[in-house]
Formats: C-alpha cells, sequence, structure tokens
C-alpha cells in the first residue's frame, strides 16, 4: 500500500488515508483522530473530533490542560466557562486551564483541537475564554505579500502562551524563507493542495492533511493548483525558553 503519511523524528505528515479512530471516557457518540500528541515528541497534542448519527458529545474535564478549538464544518455547541456557545458552520473559541470543557456536534461536524499544558507566567493572569467567527477576523498580508493572507484568531496578548491562525495562499504564492525558529507547529489543511518542506523532504499536501513540526526543523510551502490553499495552525508563544 501507498501513503503519503511520513512520521520523523522531528516532523510528521498524517495524511487522511492512515486515521485510527479513538474512544475516551466521557465521550457520547463522539470518535476521536489523534493526529499529533507527545508519544510523537511534540508538546501538544492535535485531535480531529467527528461526530456519529444523531450527534454526541465529547467530554473534557479540567486539568491543566488548554484548548484552542476550531470548527471545520457543521453545527456545534461548546459549553466552557458557565457559558454555552453555538456555530452554524466554521468558528474558533480557546478555552483556558482548570476548565471542564463539552464540544458537541451534528454528524456533519468537524472540530479540530490543540491540547496543551498552559504554561503560567507569574506577571500575567491565566487568559480568558475566547470564541469567533473566521469570517470576522480580518486578513493582513503576510511580509506586505497580498497574495499570502494570515488571518490572527486569539489575541495577541502575554497572557496567551499560544497562537491559532489561519494561512491562504493564492496559487503560486510562497513562505518567503525556509522558516527555522523556536516555535513549535501543530497544522492542519484546510483547502487547496501545495508542496510543503519539512527538514530536507518535500511533500505533496492535500485539504485534511495534519502536519507537526518541531521546535527549529526547517519549513518552507508553496500553494500549487488552480484554487487557493489554507492553512490552520499552532504555535507557542510569549514564554522565554
Amino acid at each position: 500500500m501507498i501513503t503519503r503519511t511520513s512520521i520523523q523524528a522531528r516532523h510528521a505528515l498524517i495524511a487522511p488515508d492512515g486515521h485510527v479512530p479513538s474512544t475516551f471516557p466521557g465521550w457520547d457518540n463522539a470518535t476521536g483522530f489523534v493526529m499529533l500528541s507527545p508519544a510523537m515528541g511534540a508538546k501538544l497534542s492535535q485531535i480531529l473530533i467527528t461526530f456519529g448519527e444523531g450527534g454526541g458529545e465529547a467530554r473534557f474535564p479540567a486539568s491543566g490542560h488548554e484548548h484552542a478549538i476550531y470548527i471545520e464544518s457543521g453545527h456545534c455547541r461548546i459549553e466552557a466557562v458557565g457559558k454555552t456557545l453555538s456555530f452554524d458552520k466554521t468558528g474558533y473559541a480557546f478555552v483556558p486551564p482548570q476548565t471542564d470543557l463539552i464540544i458537541a456536534g451534528v454528524e456533519t461536524a468537524r472540530v479540530t483541537v490543540f491540547r496543551k499544558i498552559f504554561e503560567p507566567h507569574p506577571d500575567f493572569e491565566t487568559p480568558p475564554l475566547v470564541h469567533g467567527l473566521p469570517d470576522d477576523v480580518k486578513g493582513e498580508p503576510f511580509l506586505g505579500n497580498p497574495r499570502a493572507i494570515l488571518q490572527t484568531l486569539l489575541p495577541i496578548d502575554p497572557r496567551f502562551d499560544l497562537a491559532m491562525n489561519i494561512f491562504t495562499y493564492q496559487p503560486g504564492a510562497t513562505l518567503p524563507f525556509v522558516e527555522t525558529h523556536i516555535m513549535e507547529h501543530g497544522l492542519l489543511m484546510l483547502s487547496g493542495q501545495g508542496i510543503y518542506r519539512l527538514e530536507d523532504a518535500y511533500h505533496p499536501v492535500f485539504a485534511g492533511d495534519a502536519i507537526w513540526m518541531a521546535p527549529y526543523c526547517p519549513q518552507w510551502f508553496a500553494a500549487i493548483g488552480d484554487e487557493p490553499a489554507s492553512y490552520l495552525y499552532y504555535k507557542d508563544i510569549h514564554r522565554l525558553p
């Protein structure tokens, strides 16, 4: 059998053809696909959640973990911090640590969750619950390039130790250089296709692919094909090493 999936010591590409479902205590008619986790050397987990016929619920008990959530499709409900948030199609939320979290969705819903242990800072309070719609977030040209647009979903605020962004490229647009940095990435291809360089390997990537990049993994992306290419990504920020 042939697969594009590639697992290396400091990067990984997980193609949809290799997805294996998991079930967890307290989940009702919901399935998790653990794309990335500390088992592979990452400091975060990236989990795709789908729901069975009639809908279901995924529960995350209060712990030291924080959660950045992206609703890819389908009606979804998030319950946390005494609030109930409803999304009719796409949406996003940040849920702080020490919070019981419920993610409920209809059969057509797909939700990606970035989960990691929160790193507190002595000078700042724990960040609050945040939520919104990607369509309401203004995109900015990346380094002045109008063909590469960056949407910053969470506040640029030192209380947060993570960021969740969407990058959209017009066909032929690229990252302007090979990035090499201390931040770790978890990534989900949302639409389109492209070529992703991870260290010295070049991978064709498509919607539904998940990617892990360890700190200092050289990385570069080029959008190819006739349609724009878009991906969602996580990175850790605002904390000294």
